[in-house]
């Protein structure tokens, strides 16, 4: 079967996520440490209080990252003793330095020629459970669409952000597959909206579940000749 759409999942697919995100909360505290020197080491099982408290109250908000780190550091601040205003500006501050941090990523080295290869035989797509922006990431010109979980209200793997992938390139799922490295979010969402989804694996894992992949790639560089071949 031919395939018009490819969908690209982004963290752990595109890059590795954990160097950017380790590196965005060092560049987080330590501007925290210089505006907000109230606030001083917070616990991390602090936040993860405080965490945990928003979502039992706004279950949704797993689903919105940016607005949930919004309010986490909003809630801590408050904590620290910043009246509402201040903690409000502060928290903001906080999270705009975190996220211009969290698109500071090292991308793959296929991943440009890989894109530019596929970008001129098929229509590509983004759908993401995480807040990275392609625009930000000089990705843009390579993808008709970028949808992700903050936006949609619902993240992977339930099948709404893939039909709404489906919807967006007017394409029926049987000429579509996904490419990701989450067993569950990416292939096994994929599968049950009637993609087809390739597994990215470069570190050889076991494959967890019971029903396989469509396929499975070690690099990026692998794909156009396997699509080539469906």
């Amino acid at each position: 079967m031919t395939i018009h759409l490819i969908t690209f999942d982004l963290d752990d697919t595109l890059w590795d996520v954990a160097p950017v995100m380790n590196n965005a909360e060092a560049a987080l505290r330590e501007w925290l440490g210089l505006y907000a020197p109230r606030l001083g080491p917070v616990p991390i099982e602090h936040l993860w209080a405080i965490r945990a408290r928003l979502l039992e109250k706004e279950p949704a908000l797993k689903h919105r990252l940016s607005e949930l780190r919004r309010r986490i550091l909003f809630h801590a601040l408050e904590d620290a003793g910043y009246p509402y205003r201040e903690a409000m500006a502060l928290a903001e501050g906080g999270f705009q330095v975190f996220l211009a941090a969290r698109h500071k990523v090292e991308l793959f080295p296929e991943v440009h020629p890989t894109l530019e290869v596929l970008a001129n035989r098929y229509r590509l797509g983004v759908l993401t459970n995480g807040n990275a922006d392609v625009r930000r990431l000089g990705l843009a010109d390579y993808f008709q669409f970028a949808l992700c979980a903050e936006e949609l209200g619902v993240g992977k793997p339930d099948p709404h952000p893939f039909r709404e992938a489906l919807k967006r390139a007017a394409v029926e799922a049987e000429y579509a597959v996904h490419i990701g490295d989450h067993p569950s979010d990416d292939i096994q969402g994929a599968q049950a909206a009637g993609l087809r989804a390739i597994w990215y694996n470069p570190q050889g894992k076991a494959w967890p579940a019971e029903r396989a992949p469509d396929a499975e790639i070690r690099s990026l560089a692998e794909l156009p000749a396997l699509l080539s071949g469906w």
